[in-house]
């Protein structure tokens, strides 16, 4: 059917080489051909014809009907005859003859297809081994050339395929069970597009296809395969039909199968984003194509060669002189040290070298069978070079030069798009590290990690973000978001969004006040887009959580016991939407041991994923996960990066409680006369509560001074809170004014005040300011002595500063 033969038979010469006898058919029986059983050598059959001529003869209906003998032939009307003489070694062996029913006769291609089928037959007729046998030529021959014929049925995805078929494919017989979906299973998915044009004609009558496609062997090897068929429309009873013969690209090589490979080229290459991936193209469509034995791409930037891909990778594959030297140099190679090149670079002409020719021994070995140089133009200018090299000798066929210069043409628009693109991506990641944090802080009672991964596709800047806020020595507050849209606009907003979270939530504002700030912010800045956040502050002594949520994924937990749960917190819309917007706090209690997680979308949906069923899944790998290793809990809650259409971030905090937890003390001061003086009974006080009475001095002097600074320079209220944390005391003084004190820049003999904070910081192991609500936080800590032991030395001080 797709040769176009309803019949084949096989004449060779009979005794004494007076007459030609039939041998072997295929198709019909010979009764029903009209094919005689014997045929005069010196008669004027085609068959008899062919061979005496020596080459073929082809008769459509007409001229048939008008030669001699032509009764003995065909009987039918339109009928139509090749006749394809047999030789071998400069022997005539017989006559292939085929009929067929096409009104104009057998096509060009079908013609070249049984050109070569008579050659393979010509190989089973052995000079000198006397007649064959019976029916055994056509199929052998056909075998021989490796060729798989299959009939498929569009309407019930059915295929009738041969063992040839099925070896080029890779399927052992026993395996297949007739579908053709088996058949597609093992073939790339690049090609799977054109390949659904054979297996769904959408009723292209008599329709002919040729095309290339890739398979994957049993053992991982790709093959090309060559692919040509023809429609033959139901009739009747029978369905629509697609028959079809399947060889290695080296048996059926046309132009149709060019133009196919420059088709899929296209089409590769219009998917290859990187530069990597235009490699991976460029040595899949030349090198076992073209039975090549080296590629290699480069890249021209600024009159030097970067290697792009080598392939066969292995170094042994390449000669000596690329191993020891430009294997390594070839990145920073000159084009002036490859004068082969810069020539073939400067007239933007593809150069083929015969196999033998001579080289410089920065080629020498490449190609000894034949080197095809082809630089890659792009829009004006030379973007790179391809090498393709041969061990064996290599003929250039016209139709070979034709399709590395189409092929050379498109590769190289494709790597300067492919640059432009890598550039990008760079830039890209780029900005996004330097919107994300460097580090997350330590934290005094629990460990926080954090993961981000940009998306697949597209450019890979996202606006997922993540902090960690160490608000004090008790209290850190944790923010996951998710700006809308991929693009440089959504990180700008990112980063925009995580500095001002930080920011506000520095200043000491509650979680509400934090977040409807923000969202205030991003109403204000009039842009299109908006963003969710998830806001969690946590007191790390009391282990209670307050969180707010704007439009985010709830957060999930995993309890000590390895339970996990998804965190019911009321929420608000996302920001940016709508400026007066309220988001209302939950309160959680986490108890040591817990494990929360902060997720974005990115993480668990896509479109083959629902979101329900994505936080299931986050959930049993977070309950599955050792938490003693929040890193490496993390990163197994990644799960597969393969299915990842969006960008991820991942927050997660262990929780750990605080070992010691200290005490504390605190004194509303009155805006009295003598208000400093009690705030030092206060403080001396507690000290003795507490029996570290040896660090009163320096306390109280601290106290003394810190309170007359508020008092003095501020209005409102002033709070005075001592904490014992161990072997230090801490002073911290509130008041209302945001503006922190100003150490002076010169103090001398005349100055009448600036000394007190200088006393302050010379007497304190550490000493700062911090905002809060309402204010800022003056604080200072001290050293407690140790106290010396009878002997005159230092002994150990009991644990001190802690509350079991």
């Amino acid at each position: 059917m797709f040769a176009g033969a309803t019949l084949a038979a096989v004449y060779v010469p009979g005794a004494g080489n007076e007459e030609l006898r039939l041998v072997d058919t295929t198709g019909r029986a010979p009764s029903e051909s009209g094919l005689p059983e014997r045929l005069p050598l010196s008669g004027d059959s085609p068959a008899a014809q062919a061979v005496r001529l020596d080459r073929p003869l082809w008769l459509n209906p007409a001229a048939l009907a008008s030669a001699p003998e032509s009764g003995r032939g065909p009987q039918r009307a339109q009928a139509s005859l090749g006749a394809l003489p047999l030789g071998a070694e400069g022997r005539r062996l017989g006559c292939l003859v085929v009929v067929g029913d096409a009104v104009d006769g057998f096509e060009a291609e079908q013609r070249r297809f049984l050109e070569r089928y008579a050659d393979a037959v010509a190989g089973m007729l052995r000079p000198g081994a006397g007649p064959p046998a019976q029916s055994s030529l056509l199929g052998p021959a056909l075998r021989s050339m490796r060729v798989g014929s299959f009939v498929l049925v569009p309407d019930t995805g059915l295929v009738e395929v041969d063992e040839t078929l099925l070896e080029l494919v890779g399927i052992a017989p026993d395996d297949f069970d007739g579908k053709a979906d088996t058949l597609l299973a093992h073939t790339l998915p690049e090609d799977m597009h054109a390949l659904m044009s054979v297996v769904e004609p959408s009723g292209q009558v008599s329709a002919r296809r040729e095309l290339e496609f890739r398979v994957r062997g049993p053992t991982g090897e790709m093959r090309w395969l060559s692919l040509s068929c023809r429609v033959e429309p139901g009739t009747g009873d029978r369905l629509e039909q697609v028959a079809g013969v399947v060889t290695a690209t080296s048996v059926l090589r046309q132009s149709a199968d060019d133009v196919s490979r420059i088709q899929w080229l296209t089409a590769a290459l219009d998917d290859a984003t990187t530069v990597r991936d235009v490699g991976r193209v460029v040595v899949a469509a030349l090198r076992e194509p073209l039975g090549a034995d080296r590629v290699a791409l480069a890249a021209l930037q600024y009159d030097r060669l970067v290697v792009t891909v080598l392939d066969p990778p292995q170094p042994e594959a390449w000669p000596d002189a690329w191993r020891s030297e430009w294997r390594t140099e070839w990145p920073d190679a000159p084009v002036r040290a490859l004068p082969t090149l810069k020539q073939a670079l400067r007239d933007g002409r593809m150069r083929l070298w015969p196999p033998g020719a001579a080289l410089e021994s920065g080629l020498a070995g490449v190609g000894p069978g034949g080197l095809a140089v082809l630089p890659l133009p792009a829009r004006g200018r030379v973007a790179g070079a391809c090498l393709v090299g041969w061990d064996h000798p290599h003929e250039f066929v016209p139709e070979e030069r034709s399709l590395l210069t189409a092929t050379a043409a498109l590769v190289g628009q494709a790597l300067q798009r492919a640059h432009a693109y890598d550039a990008e991506q760079e830039l890209a990641t780029m900005l996004q590290r330097s919107l994300l944090p460097r580090r997350l802080p330590e934290l005094p009672g629990g460990t926080a990690v954090a993961r981000y991964l940009p998306a697949r596709r597209g450019l890979q800047v996202g606006g997922d973000w993540y902090d960690v806020i160490a608000l004090s020595e008790e209290r850190v507050a944790l923010v996951i978001g998710d700006v809308q849209g991929h693009s440089a606009g959504a990180a700008t907003i990112m980063g925009q969004m995580r500095t001002a979270v930080r920011a506000y939530a520095m200043e000491g504002h509650p979680p509400d006040v934090v977040v409807s700030h923000a969202n205030r912010l991003l109403v204000g800045m009039e842009t299109d887009l908006f963003a969710t956040c998830c806001y969690a502050e946590l007191d790390v002594e009391e282990g209670n959580t307050l969180f707010v949520r704007a439009g985010h994924l709830a957060p999930l937990i995993r309890h000590p016991d390895g339970s996990t749960e998804e965190v019911e917190i009321e929420g608000g819309p996302p920001l940016g939407i709508l400026a007066e917007a309220d988001f209302p706090m939950t309160a959680v209690a986490l108890a040591p041991g817990t494990v929360l997680a902060l997720v974005t979308d990115g993480l668990v949906e896509a479109a083959d994923l629902p979101l329900d069923e994505g936080m299931r899944r986050t959930r049993t790998a977070l309950a599955a996960a050792d938490p003693g290793d929040p890193g490496r809990m993390a990163d197994e809650l990644l799960g597969d990066a393969g299915r990842r259409e969006d960008d991820v971030a991942l927050l997660l905090l262990r929780y750990d409680g605080m070992k010691t937890r200290p005490i504390r003390a605190g004194w509303m001061v009155w805006r009295l006369p003598d208000a400093v003086m009690h705030a030092r009974r206060f403080t001396a006080r507690t000290l003795r509560r507490w029996k570290i009475e040896e660090a009163a001095d320096t306390v109280l002097l601290v106290v003394s001074e810190l309170v007359t600074n508020a008092l003095v320079h501020t209005q409102g209220p002033v709070q005075v809170d001592l904490m014992l944390r161990g072997d230090r005391v801490r002073v911290s003084v509130s008041d209302s004014s945001p503006r922190a004190p100003a150490k002076p820049v010169i103090v001398n003999w005349e100055s009448t005040g600036g000394r007190g904070l200088l006393l302050v910081e010379a007497m304190s192991e550490a000493f700062g300011t911090v905002p809060v609500a309402g204010g800022k936080q003056v604080w200072s800590e001290v050293a407690v002595p140790v106290p010396e032991s009878a002997h005159g030395g230092p002994g150990p001080r009991p644990e001190r500063g802690s509350l079991p």
